[in-house]
């Protein structure tokens, strides 16, 4: 029996974090079925517009408490080659033609700049401050996290390394969420060109816990309570699970998707940077064995490029041309309530 506190850091009753998947996982649903089980939970403000995420953090201070707000850092690498991009572009124009979608038309309309609308939703957290910020993909501006912490939030960084998270504490962050390479979805890595080396997560906990004293959130490949004491007795104050929610009744996964986790023609995962020009852990389909060896550093343009093309697969059930992010412990995704993995989750606490 692993002996644990509440989760100081962010108010709850049971160490467990229901973490940020943009792009459609994560619901107003799953936010309240996952917060009324005793956890926490964040928006993924990732992809989002500024209006559309005051309106889910309006619905969400009626429905959740407690819960928090994820945001993508900007990319601060200098732009990709264009040559690069489309050249890819070539290479994929096969799949792209499957559910006739046209990437010349695509790549001449590739924004030259897309910092996911970063001004707006720091100035949207500071006016209408949330309990909890949680940033991924880089080191925020230190200047950021001095006017969410003074508008009364809790400032989060993602880390992967002992060096990042030294980084992270220079800027004044409360808390860490320490990621794993045995995450799905994308990696948080502060360096896009960056694949980790495998390696546990207890592993990388540990290390960052020697490194910092900060508190710290455990990501990545969380496949039942095991794993829950596992990251907590390596020094972490809680658990976030993202993969083991995928499939509940609450979230707002493609049937595409859902479907691929439990499908025996999906037997493991990769990293690839094939769909968005960025590392993500995914199921191995033909997609990522087709293209992964040539995709180039180059998020969010790999993103745009590869999104309609991604939205159409979803939509005809093509799981061998989606982005099937997935963790390590995917085959643990069951079907049912939310409520029903945060409990499981907590078994040995």
């Amino acid at each position: 029996m692993v002996r644990t506190t509440p989760a100081t850091l962010l108010g709850t009753d049971l160490p467990l974090v229901a973490a940020p998947m943009a792009g459609g996982p994560t619901t107003l649903d799953l936010l309240a079925a996952t917060t009324d089980a005793g956890a926490f939970a964040f928006l993924a403000g990732g992809y989002q517009t500024p209006d559309a995420l005051a309106d889910q953090i309006r619905h969400a201070q009626h429905r959740a408490r407690p819960f928090g707000v994820n945001l993508f850092v900007p990319s601060t690498t200098p732009a990709p080659d264009p040559a690069a991009l489309a050249a890819y572009a070539r290479e994929i124009t096969p799949d792209a033609g499957a559910h006739d979608v046209d990437l010349d038309a695509v790549l001449a309309s590739l924004p030259a700049t897309d910092d996911d609308a970063w001004a707006a939703k720091i100035d949207l957290l500071r006016r209408d401050p949330v309990p909890v910020v949680s940033f991924t993909f880089g080191p925020p501006p230190a200047a950021d996290v001095a006017a969410l912490r003074a508008a009364g939030s809790v400032v989060l960084v993602t880390v992967t390394t002992p060096q990042e998270a030294a980084a992270a504490a220079g800027l004044g962050a409360d808390g860490l969420v320490v990621q794993g390479p045995r995450a799905g979805g994308h990696s948080g890595t502060w360096d896009p060109a960056r694949t980790a080396a495998e390696a546990r997560t207890a592993g990388v906990v540990a290390a960052v816990a020697a490194r910092t004293g900060l508190p710290i959130i455990a990501a990545g490949g969380v496949d039942g309570p095991d794993a829950v004491a596992t990251l907590l007795q390596a020094g972490a104050q809680a658990v976030a699970v993202g993969t083991l929610l995928l499939r509940t009744d609450e979230a707002g996964t493609s049937r595409t998707h859902r479907d691929a986790l439990a499908d025996p023609r999906y037997p493991t995962t990769a990293v690839t940077r094939a769909f968005t020009g960025r590392p993500a852990r995914a199921l191995v389909n033909g997609f990522l064995t087709r293209h992964d060896a040539h995709a180039p550093v180059a998020y969010p343009q790999v993103h745009h490029l590869t999104r309609e093309l991604r939205r159409r697969a979803a939509a005809a059930g093509d799981a061998e041309r989606l982005h099937l992010w997935a963790g390590t412990g995917y085959r643990a995704a069951a079907t049912g309530p939310a409520a029903d993995v945060v409990g499981s989750l907590a078994a040995r606490l």
